[in-house]
């Protein structure tokens, strides 16, 4: 059986000036504004078949079991204590970790109609710059001076909900196959704030991976942002059906957690 699978993703274009999205446009939600980019094809491993390391110390992701009975499409929000709580718990056993922040759900629904479809563009959800205002948005200056004086970073938790992943599989750029001069600065401009994240250029090197099939009861679990070095990972949707004869729609939910490592 082939370990290998061929998918699109868009890539980011290096240019002179500086480059932005805009979320919920004109204070509609749901309305992006996108730099342009570049529609690539790529080979992708699936890494439930293919021997690849992907050990969230040596490679910035790690994809593991998660269990939930949290319905986090229950549009009431009253799950989102709950959800946090099982994220908490989760990221506590797996990392050596002192505290945990769940500051931010993303559902994301496949769909015309959705407000937030799967993200198609290469891309890290933190520059250094946008990571240290986060910093200070969620935590305050003074608070945020003590957490950057140790050990913190920035993870994303994401799993698919309600069913399995058959089209737009989340996929990942193994970090050593980056080159730094591949990243590009690019601003996120909100209705109520500004922030910075990391878009990718195309380059042949780029060694892409993935889980198939993956079920509301597994997660990827991903660095966004490490202050003491741990690479951030690109990632993007890949534009894929893993199975033609299944029609289903994907839908996901990512969590954003800041998280402060015990001292050793």
């Amino acid at each position: 059986m082939t370990t290998k699978a061929t998918a699109t993703v868009n890539y980011h274009i290096h240019k002179p000036e500086r480059q932005a999205f805009e979320l919920d446009a004109g204070g509609i939600v749901g309305n992006l504004i996108s730099p342009e980019l570049a529609a690539t094809k790529i080979s992708v491993e699936d890494v439930r078949l293919a021997d690849i390391n992907t050990s969230f110390e040596h490679v910035s992701v790690e994809f593991a079991d998660f269990q939930t009975d949290v319905d986090v499409l229950n549009h009431e929000l009253v799950w989102q204590p709950d959800y946090d709580a099982d994220i908490k718990r989760f990221l506590q056993a797996r990392l050596n970790l002192d505290e945990v922040i769940v500051f931010d759900h993303t559902v994301r629904i496949d769909d015309e109609t959705s407000d937030r479809k799967p993200a198609r563009n290469v891309h890290s959800d933190y520059s250094a710059k946008g990571a240290q205002q986060r910093l200070i948005d969620l935590l305050g200056e003074a608070l945020a001076d003590e957490w950057a004086s140790g050990h913190y970073a920035f993870i994303n938790v994401w799993r698919p909900v309600e069913t399995e992943i058959n089209s737009s599989p989340l996929g990942f750029i193994l970090p050593d196959s980056v080159d730094e001069q591949d990243w590009i600065l690019l601003d996120l401009i909100y209705p109520e704030r500004k922030g910075q994240i990391l878009g990718l250029a195309a380059n042949p090197a780029h060694r892409w991976i993935y889980r198939s099939g993956m079920t509301p009861g597994e997660v990827a679990f991903f660095n966004i942002f490490d202050n003491r070095g741990l690479p951030s990972i690109a990632h993007s949707a890949l534009d894929m059906i893993e199975n033609p004869v299944k029609n289903s729609i994907r839908k996901s939910i990512e969590s954003r957690t800041l998280v402060r490592y015990r001292d050793h």
